[in-house]
C-alpha cells in the first residue's frame, strides 16, 4: 500500500509539471498569435514563407496536448480511474514512438532535410535580405555572432536583392577586411564560412548536452508509462 501511495504521489506531481508546462505553451502560443510586435515577427520568420507551420498555432496545439495529458494523469491517479490511466499510458506511448520514428527519419534523411533548409535559406537571402527589415536584422545578428556569411557562403548573395541595391557589394560579414564595401573578390579571398557549417560545429560541440536532454525526455516518458501502468495493474488486481 505504501508503494502504491508513493507512485500515486509521483504520478500527480509529474503531471502537475506537465500541466504547468502545457499552460505556459498555451499562453505563449496565444500571445504570439495575437500580438503583432517584434518578437512574434521574429518567430514567424520560421514559418518558412510557405505557411507549413505557424509558430503560435503550433505552441497552442502542443500546449493543449500537454494540458490534456496533465489532466488525464492527475485525475487518473487521484481518482484511481483505470480508464484514464490507460488513456494516459496510450498517449505517452504514441508520443514516444513518434519521437523515436522522427529521430530515425531525421538521421536517415538528414541530407534531404539539409537540402530543403538550404533551398529555403537561399531563397530568403536572395529575395528578402535587405528588403525585409526583420529578416535582415536576424541574419545580420546571426552572421555577426557566428562570424559567418550566408547559409553556404558569400555566393548566397550573388545576384540577390541586396547585391543589386548596393551596386554588387556583399554584407560586411562576408569580408574579413574592415574596408567597405565588401566586393565579390574580397569575399572570395576572405573565404568566410557559411552559417550552416558554423551551426553544425556548435551542435557538435554541444552534442552531449543535446543528447542528454533527449535521453532525459525519453527517460521521463518511459518513467511516466511505467508508473501509470503500475497504478493500472494495482487497481486492476484490487478490483478483481
Amino acid at each position: 500500500m505504501a508503494c502504491f501511495t508513493f507512485f500515486k504521489f509521483m504520478m500527480v506531481l509529474f503531471n502537475l509539471l506537465i500541466l504547468l508546462g502545457g499552460l505556459t505553451l498555451l499562453g505563449v502560443g496565444i500571445w504570439v498569435s495575437v500580438d503583432k510586435g517584434l518578437f512574434p515577427q521574429l518567430l514567424s520568420l520560421f514559418t518558412l514563407d510557405m505557411q507549413f507551420v505557424k509558430v503560435g498555432f503550433f505552441c497552442i496545439a502542443i500546449g493543449g496536448v500537454l494540458v490534456l495529458l496533465g489532466v488525464l494523469g492527475c485525475c487518473g491517479a487521484h481518482k484511481g480511474s483505470k480508464c484514464l490511466l490507460l488513456l494516459f499510458f496510450s498517449i505517452i506511448l504514441i508520443i514516444f514512438i513518434a519521437e523515436v520514428a522522427a529521430g530515425t527519419v531525421a538521421l536517415a534523411y538528414s541530407s534531404f532535410a539539409e537540402g530543403i533548409l538550404k533551398a529555403w535559406a537561399t531563397f530568403v537571402l536572395k529575395n528578402q535580405y535587405g528588403s525585409d527589415p526583420v529578416v535582415t536584422k536576424i541574419w545580420n545578428s546571426t552572421m555577426t555572432e557566428l562570424n559567418c556569411c550566408g547559409f553556404t557562403n558569400y555566393t548566397d548573395f550573388t545576384d540577390s536583392y541586396y547585391s543589386e541595391q548596393s551596386e554588387g557589394s556583399y554584407p560586411p560579414s562576408c569580408c574579413q577586411l574592415d574596408t567597405a564595401p565588401c566586393s565579390q573578390q574580397q569575399a572570395w579571398h576572405s573565404a568566410v564560412q557559411g552559417c550552416f557549417e558554423q551551426l553544425l560545429e556548435a551542435l557538435q560541440k554541444h552534442a552531449n548536452i543535446v543528447g542528454g536532454i533527449a535521453v532525459g525526455i525519453g527517460g521521463l516518458e518511459v518513467a511516466a508509462m511505467l508508473v501509470s501502468m503500475y497504478l493500472y495493474c494495482y487497481l486492476d488486481n484490487n478490483v478483481s
